[in-house]
């Protein structure tokens, strides 16, 4: 097994809202949003085999888990609409947002 991280695609079918929730949560703390029900996130083998076994004490026998372990050239060579082609090695960085700038538009007082 390869000890270096690699895109992962997870998709998943649960058939009951409780459990999808529950679910989704678990993913979006893990992984970005492709579509519904699908998900990627960039993990080497022990971090795909700690969130399978996260993921199976959600779910249930009926519902379905599929995860595919995508090589680079494969990741490299995703085409897809309204989303981003070509999945690069490292996941896009997340912006450091300063608290001036959550604050919004200030109003200039006029005198």
């Amino acid at each position: 097994m390869s000890a270096g991280k690699r895109w992962r695609l997870i998709c998943y079918d649960i058939r009951d809202d409780a459990r999808y929730r529950k679910v989704f949560k678990l993913l979006r703390g893990t992984a970005m949003s492709v579509q519904y029900s699908i998900f990627r996130a960039r993990l080497d083998d022990r971090e795909t085999e700690r969130l399978r076994w996260q993921l199976s004490k959600l779910m249930a026998p009926e519902d379905a888990l599929l995860i595919i372990d995508l090589c680079p050239r494969c990741a490299e060579n995703v085409v897809s609409r309204n989303h981003v082609d070509g999945w690069t090695a490292e996941p896009p960085p997340f912006a450091i947002i300063g608290a001036d700038s959550l604050r919004g538009p200030t109003k200039e007082r006029h005198e």
